[in-house]
C-alpha cells in the first residue's frame, strides 16, 4: 500500500494488513480487480455457498462493487457505472464477510449487524460519489460479464479498475463516517 498526502493507494485483492491500516474517512484510490453484484446476486453467492458449490469467482480479498451498469457506449468498456443503496445488500453480507468478502463500494449507511461482522472478519465499506457514475466508469478499463448473465444489469462483472476513488466510510474499529461527520456537526442543546 502506498500512501500519498491525501490518498491512500490499494490494489486487490486485500489484505488483512491493507484494511487493518486504514480507518473511517481515509481517501482511497482502488486499483486491480472488483466485482459487481447487487442483491439479486447477492442472493445467488449466498445459496451458492450455502450448497456448498464453487462461487464465479473468489472471495478471498475481493472487493464487490454495489453496482448495476448501463450498457457501454460506442469505444467504452462499460456505461455509467455509479454505486446502488448497500442496505440492500446487508441480509447477504455477513455470510459473504465470513467467506473472505475484504471490501464492498456503495452509497448509504450499513446496518448495526453488518458493521459488527466487518469488525469481526476484518472488511470494510467504501462509499463511491452517488450520481457520478459517468466519471467513476471512465476509472473502469475493462468490464466482462462472469456470472448470472440472465441478471442482466445486475449480473455479475469483473471490473478491472484504476486510480477509483473511494472514501473509507465504516473501517474494522467500528467506526462510521455517516455517525462521526453527524455528530461533529451537531448543535448542543
Amino acid at each position: 500500500m502506498k500512501e500519498s498526502q491525501e490518498y491512500i493507494a490499494l490494489e486487490t485483492p486485500l489484505s488483512n494488513s491493507d484494511v487493518e491500516r486504514l480507518k473511517s474517512g481515509d481517501k482511497v484510490l482502488l486499483n486491480g480487480i472488483v466485482y459487481t453484484a447487487r442483491d439479486a446476486a447477492h442472493k445467488k453467492l449466498v445459496e451458492t455457498l450455502r450448497e456448498g458449490k464453487p462461487l464465479p469467482f473468489n472471495l478471498k480479498g475481493a472487493v464487490i462493487y454495489y453496482c448495476g451498469p448501463s450498457p457501454a457506449p460506442p469505444g467504452r468498456v462499460i456505461g455509467a457505472a455509479g454505486p446502488t443503496t448497500a442496505y440492500r445488500m446487508d441480509p447477504y453480507t455477513p455470510e459473504l464477510l465470513k467467506n473472505g468478502l475484504k471490501g464492498m463500494i456503495g452509497k448509504g449507511p450499513r446496518s448495526d449487524y453488518v458493521r459488527r461482522a466487518m469488525v469481526e472478519h476484518k472488511a470494510v465499506y467504501f462509499a463511491a460519489t452517488g450520481g457520478a457514475g459517468a466519471l467513476l466508469s471512465q476509472r473502469i478499463k475493462a468490464a466482462k460479464v462472469i456470472a448470472y448473465p440472465e441478471l442482466g444489469p445486475e449480473a455479475i462483472r469483473e471490473l478491472i479498475v484504476e486510480n477509483f476513488p473511494l472514501i473509507v466510510v465504516n473501517d474494522i474499529y467500528g467506526r462510521d463516517l455517516y455517525e462521526d461527520g453527524q455528530r461533529k456537526y451537531r448543535r448542543l442543546p
